[in-house]
């Protein structure tokens, strides 16, 4: 078993955090919100670091699961970052949802101060974290990914070597664009079965057995018919997306008219103070 260091122990870190240890991995771990790391402690063992540069001494590799790009910045970069605390030979593994651009700043960064780096974006949202059944998307070297791909492994039920470093966060927004456009499909769905007088979930028990059906639609549908949106993944994050992966298409070309809307409907949503509600909640828009 390693020793590693988590960096973040927000909704998805936290549980990431916890599985490593399950599996017998050496943790430490820092939060900027000290309390939080200290509570992680108690429940999990292990140890926990005021500062990144402090937590990450000693340790063979280095998980991150922080906010955006600014916040990896602040926890890599700088006088107590991770990379000023690493031992030689070392790999950060970076599980934010970030753009690639930075996955590539930050990798340049490790190189020169020889520490391998992998972006590794995951899904599955909150419940995948606690649950230990996360996809992992990674961007770098073979060598440096096999290194890692077994600890991380400790949450995931999925994960592949997408291609060089941004490769993972590039796929990421893959995802991303896909789920936009499905949920609204769906929010849609829901909204005119309604209107038509059909019992919902009637509908989406049939639909979901054919052409129609989606993760979303079995795992969503019902709780989006009831008005329930608290199943973790907020409306803030997936509007942080979607402005990353909007931002890539400028830089590459590709037409995304579809991500676009939906970012403009979530706005919608958050204007109506679902800011915290779970990305299912862009059917509220259609109700009001």
């Amino acid at each position: 078993m390693a020793k590693v260091a988590f960096l973040g122990l927000g909704v998805m870190g936290g549980p990431m955090a916890g599985h490593l240890a399950k599996k017998g991995h050496d943790v430490t771990v820092y939060n900027r919100t000290g309390a939080k790391a200290e509570a992680w402690v108690k429940t999990h063992g292990g140890a926990h670091a005021a500062t990144p540069r402090e937590a990450v001494r000693g340790a063979e590799i280095v998980f991150a699961c922080v906010g955006n790009d600014d916040d990896l910045r602040s926890v890599v970069l700088g006088e107590d970052g991770a990379l000023a605390g690493m031992a030689p030979g070392a790999i950060f593994v970076d599980h934010t949802t970030a753009s690639a651009e930075v996955a590539r700043e930050l990798a340049a960064a490790a190189q020169e101060k020889g520490f391998g780096f992998i972006d590794a974006p995951v899904s599955g949202g909150q419940a995948g974290a606690e649950n230990g059944v996360l996809t992992v998307m990674c961007g770098g070297e073979a060598g440096t990914y096999a290194t890692v791909e077994e600890a991380i492994g400790s949450y995931a039920r999925a994960c592949r070597l997408m291609g060089p470093v941004g490769s993972g966060q590039l796929t990421k927004m893959v995802n991303q664009i896909c789920i936009a456009g499905l949920v609204q499909g769906l929010s849609e769905g829901v909204h005119f079965a309604k209107r038509a007088g059909l019992d919902v979930e009637a509908v989406l028990d049939v639909i979901a057995k054919g052409a129609a059906g989606s993760w979303q639609m079995e795992n969503r549908g019902k709780t989006m018919n009831a008005g329930k949106f608290d199943f973790g993944f907020a409306v803030d994050w997936m509007r942080k997306d979607l402005g990353i992966l909007l931002d890539e298409a400028r830089r590459n070309g590709a037409k995304l008219p579809v991500s676009a809307l939906v970012d403009q409907f979530y706005a919608e949503v958050q204007a109506m103070g679902g800011n915290r509600w779970d990305t299912s909640s862009l059917v509220a828009r259609l109700e009001r």
